[in-house]
């Protein structure tokens, strides 16, 4: 083995039950992967953590944390999410046992963007989520013969399938093990590794990139980096792409936020894009199109869910929406109707309440965050990340790839929570105002007749 140590800012340990459970949920990625356990993981993860601090909390060992207003904001759009769905329910007439099981639903997907910026709030620093997602990025370069290799000697794309899927799932996809997959437009391989779709990882991969540009080691930064661009080729994902770059600049922006030259260039550009604004636009339509047109079938049927599920939502269901998914006509393949849309999927299924549940969190911490990203690297990787929610909400459904993308979830919570202190604590390392667990009264103290002992011996 080697060693990546080169200073103490290379010294990344787990310190707290918190980051040791954290650590190992995300740096066994591909070992919970491969028995299909990762579905299962990020709720078991997330409820359990959050109890476990209310139990401390009762028990005097561990203070609860407190939370930022703007978690407030979340829990309660995530609270009027479960009431729209119940309201629809009860409106469409679905029966009791649709509704248990849309609820338990809403607890491994909505509830979640709610959770984990909850547990950001914990004794957990920045620093362990960014070097545990550099592992991953190891890993899967590492990895990179595997898939290659099984679809150039042209073994079974889906080898496997776990028997966790009995536990119940939106689909088997999320439990298989994926080898890679054939694009039926073009023919050519693409991968989805640990996520249930192909452009999933691009997703993931996008928040393992913005991770990287703040990890401090520079090869574990040049692992993290070439690690999750990888993934986003290998993912072949267009929205991916779009990403690299809009983070790329993101950071290089947010950091030199006061720096004077900064704000003159931007009159520059202003001035320019004046004068060339005709054939500025041209080129962002031209782009729009080649983007649309790398894989029109993909678009077409895109655009087609998103028409029916407005349309539906408009004339059928508009304030709580339909409750449940439902499968699309012929048309759009059969796929669930809002689907590939945050949004539309919201309107179709819990109506206009739904949308506002979504879209007043984000805005709010979209806000928050960039009143006080100026100086602090935690709040600037925080607001990436509630960035990457809003892109994506236009490509993903975000409640079904919450399991995934929990370490972002649990980034916001942080940047949060270190977004109203000095500038100078809100680095990576910092683990914010919290408490740190108190041993349990059995093992807190040595017996008093010890020390009464040992101090009779040398008297």
């Amino acid at each position: 083995m080697f060693s990546l140590k080169a200073g103490p800012e290379a010294d990344v340990r787990p310190e707290t039950p918190e980051e040791r459970i954290i650590w190992f949920s995300i740096t066994a990625t591909y070992l919970f992967y491969l028995v299909g356990g990762l579905y299962v993981l990020a709720p078991v993860l997330a409820w359990s953590l959050v109890m476990r601090a209310a139990w401390l909390h009762l028990k005097g060992r561990q203070r609860f944390p407190r939370l930022p207003w703007p978690l407030w904001v979340w829990i309660i759009g995530m609270i009027v999410m479960e009431f729209s769905l119940l309201a629809g329910h009860l409106i469409e007439n679905l029966g009791t046992g649709k509704l248990i099981k849309s609820s338990i639903g809403w607890a491994k997907g909505w509830a979640l963007l709610a959770v984990f910026p909850i547990i950001g709030c914990l004794a957990i620093r920045p620093a362990v989520i960014i070097r545990a997602a550099m592992h991953v990025c190891l890993h899967t370069m590492l990895l990179l013969p595997v898939f290659v290799g099984a679809w150039l000697a042209g073994l079974p794309q889906v080898p496997f399938v776990s028997p966790l899927q009995a536990i119940g799932g939106p689909g088997p996809e999320f439990f298989a093990v994926s080898l890679y997959e054939i694009d039926p437009g073009s023919g050519m391989p693409r991968w989805r590794l640990f996520t249930p779709w192909a452009p999933a990882v691009g997703f993931v991969a996008s928040i393992y990139f913005a991770c990287a540009l703040l990890e401090k080691h520079p090869l574990w930064k040049a692992i993290g980096i070439g690690g999750s661009v990888l993934m986003i080729l290998m993912s072949g994902s267009r929205m991916a792409l779009v990403s690299l770059v809009l983070i790329s600049a993101g950071m290089f922006l947010l950091k030199r936020l006061h720096k004077p030259w900064l704000w003159f260039s931007f009159s520059g550009v202003s001035l320019i894009g004046g004068f060339l604004g005709a054939p500025i636009l041209e080129a962002i339509d031209n782009f729009i199109a080649a983007f649309k047109g790398s894989r029109a079938d993909s678009t077409r049927v895109r655009a087609a869910l998103g028409r029916i599920a407005v349309d539906r939502w408009r004339n059928e269901a508009p304030w709580f929406g339909h409750g449940i998914v439902e499968r699309g006509p012929h048309l759009v393949e059969y796929m669930p109707i809002g689907s590939h849309h945050s949004w539309y999927g919201l309107l179709f299924v819990k109506g206009i309440f739904g949308l506002f549940a979504l879209l007043v969190p984000m805005l709010v911490s979209l806000l928050h965050l960039l009143r006080f990203v100026v100086g602090r690297p935690v709040v600037q990787l925080g607001l990436i990340m509630v960035g990457l929610l809003f892109v994506y909400s236009f490509g993903e459904n975000l409640e079904i790839l919450a399991y995934l993308i929990w370490p972002g979830l649990i980034l916001i919570g942080k940047a949060h929570q270190l977004a109203g202190l000095p500038a100078s604590e809100g680095h990576i390392h910092n683990m914010g105002p919290v408490d740190v667990e108190k041993p349990s009264s059995r093992t807190a103290a040595a017996p008093p007749s010890a020390d009464t002992g040992s101090s009779d011996t040398a008297t």
